[in-house]
């Protein structure tokens, strides 16, 4: 059977998805990435760390070539690494959020078109399922100060929770670029987090922060309008995605897609003080999801598309604008770890995960 066909099979059985086209888009994707015998080898990983001793032993082979095909892929972002039981060990990532973000530092054009045709293709229908992949997370102190905010709310607290920081090129913004469809947001504003000290020290591609540098990364991207997103779960968070819906491949499809679901919004929603406010369209003009109309000169808010992220706050000099927490009932619970978000996400879509992990 064709390599290619079994990595996506493989990878749209994991919770993410990763649909099929009818053109075969996500198959000349993968082959822009993969070479055939790593396409196979990477079909038949788990989600769960395996060392190559115990791939050779489940797949048959040489642990050792195993082990250094293993590496060179881990190497180019195509498979994940960390310690295991036993030593070093390697497991499938899904396609997003994983293996094309690892490809930040390699994108060319041709991959950039590469994925567009299977984004347009397909890749709705990868995000148009529950839980969402991303959580948006409030600018900070935009939320009305008597309103509890609890750690994984704040993007503020998740700086603070990590021991390093890191920054890199948004592959998303370079992506659209490569298209000839540059945004006018900042591209160097991904940034990741870890638990191991000076864990981006040595990274070739990822520039090292201190947690001074990550908390005025995070001020500069709200300034220029972005919006905070996480992985949509509440422990374990190691990015933070500052993102526009102009380039965004998960925002754009909430805004030009029209994908309710795409995102989960925050647990805050924006509300206008009409004595304060001026009518001066500003936060009209910065809002990214039209949340935001005027009547009678006075700003109203969209409750249903404003996502809580905060960023028209910032705009508004007049303090007419402020985030407050949604009723609990407009609000549906956040995973507690990765595991939980996958367990749910894999009975929406009607799959089991026995078989990759």
């Amino acid at each position: 059977m064709n390599p290619y066909k079994l990595l996506a099979e493989r990878l749209d059985a994991l919770p993410n998805g990763f649909p099929p086209t009818d053109d075969g888009a996500e198959l000349r994707l993968l082959a822009k990435l993969f070479t055939p015998e790593e396409a196979a080898l990477a079909a038949q990983l788990r989600l769960t760390r395996e060392t190559p001793a115990q791939i050779a032993a489940r797949l048959g082979g040489d642990a050792d070539a195993l082990g250094k095909q293993l590496k060179a892929m881990a190497r180019r972002g195509l498979i994940a690494a960390g310690r295991a039981e036993g030593g070093m060990g390697y497991h499938l990532m899904p396609f997003v959020v994983g293996i094309y973000e690892m490809q930040f530092s390699t994108l060319d054009a041709e991959l950039a078109r590469l994925f567009e045709e299977y984004y347009q293709r397909a890749f709705v229908k990868a995000m148009n399922a529950a839980p969402p992949v991303h959580r948006v997370i409030p600018v900070g102190k935009t939320v009305q100060n008597d309103v509890e905010v609890r750690p994984f709310e704040s993007v503020v607290e998740i700086i603070n929770s990590a021991k390093s920081w890191g920054v890199l090129d948004c592959i998303c913004r370079k992506q659209k670029s490569l298209l000839g469809e540059a945004c006018a947001h900042p591209i160097a504003m991904c940034m990741t987090m870890s638990q191991i000290p000076d864990a981006f020290a040595s990274s070739p591609a990822i520039r090292a922060l201190t947690r001074a540098e990550a908390l005025a990364t995070l001020r500069r991207a709200a300034e220029a309008g972005l919006v905070h997103s996480v992985s949509n779960n509440q422990e374990g968070l190691w990015y933070i995605c500052n993102c526009c819906t102009c380039s965004c491949a998960i925002l754009r499809g909430m805004k030009a897609l029209g994908i309710a679901n795409v995102v989960a919004r925050s647990a805050f929603v924006n509300r206008v003080d009409d004595a304060l406010c001026i009518g001066c369209e500003l936060c009209v003009a910065r809002c990214q999801f039209d949340a935001l109309t005027m009547e009678d000169a006075v700003a109203r808010v969209n409750a249903t598309r404003c996502v809580g992220c905060g960023v028209c706050v910032l705009a508004c000099d007049q303090d007419a604008l402020q985030l407050i927490r949604r009723p609990a009932d407009q609000v549906l619970p956040t995973p507690r770890t990765e595991n939980d978000w996958r367990v749910e996400r894999a009975a929406a879509r009607g799959i089991t995960l026995d078989a990759v992990l």
